[in-house]
């Protein structure tokens, strides 16, 4: 937008527009609230306005007034400002919202095709399902496939978090954890594992356990049980407190699990 493609052109396109309204008793300051910027911004720019003869100062009763050159700018840059708007409107209306998916067979331009989420991964495919699609663009049987259009509801319930409760360094850390027990709990079967803090890592090491996320867990745990993952993360101390609450905020159930060797 050349118009506006000098530093401040706009704001002094505002002032002057303001001040064309001709507002009995207009003040600086009336201007500055309008427009969200300071005073002394707003009395820079009538200075420099009133040296570029747009603007007259002392003027009858209005202590400010827009010259015939000033009005000529108003209206020739508002034009400009409504054309811009025009072209973004126009762009935003034949804008198309893209989604990726993984395509279940080959796919051509057009076609319409159904959506699920499996193993926390957006599916397309020919069979009929409750969310549905248009391809944008060809795609072959496996490969991320371009969709707009979307509609329906995909049929999805959060997995299951399980979180094991990891004694810390001070209560025994790792040698204090039953690793028999963990197993068995591991064993149940999960999509992803989580773990937070050091002693977690070193429980899943001796329990030959490979980890699918350490960082941010309790975002990524959220994540995953919201696309319908079952979720097994290891948390030590007070972490478990925070992952809970971040748990509970976000609505989701889970169960705790308590793995300290009996004495």
């Amino acid at each position: 937008m050349k118009v506006f493609k000098k530093k401040g052109e706009l704001t002094r396109f505002q002032i002057l527009a303001e001040i064309a309204k001709e507002q009995p008793h207009l003040r600086q300051k009336d201007i500055a609230n309008e427009l969200g910027i300071t005073i002394q911004a707003v009395s820079e720019n009538i200075k420099s306005l009133v040296d570029d003869g747009f603007v007259e100062t002392g003027a009858g009763n209005a202590k400010y007034t827009v010259t015939k050159r000033g009005i000529e700018k108003v209206k020739s840059e508002a034009v400009n400002l409504r054309k811009y708007a025009d072209n973004v409107l126009e762009t935003m209306n034949t804008y198309k919202s893209v989604w990726p998916a993984i395509a279940r067979e080959d796919m051509v331009a057009g076609d319409t095709v159904w959506l699920e989420m499996e193993n926390g991964t957006l599916y397309a495919g020919k069979k009929k399902k409750s969310a549905y699609g248009e391809v944008l663009k060809d795609a072959t049987a496996g490969s991320d496939v371009a969709l707009i259009k979307l509609g329906g509801t995909i049929q999805l319930n959060p997995g299951n978090i399980t979180i094991i409760q990891v004694p810390t360094i001070n209560e025994g850390g790792s040698q204090a954890c039953d690793l028999e027990k963990i197993r068995e709990i591991y064993n149940e079967g999960f999509d992803k594992i989580g773990i937070m803090g050091t002693v977690s890592r070193a429980v899943i090491n001796k329990a030959e356990i490979k980890p699918d996320f350490e960082f941010a867990t309790p975002h990524s745990t959220v994540a995953a049980s919201k696309r319908g993952l079952n979720v097994l993360v290891f948390a030590v101390g007070k972490m478990s407190k925070s992952l809970i609450r971040k748990l509970e905020e976000e609505g989701l159930k889970y169960t705790l699990k308590n793995v300290s060797i009996k004495t």
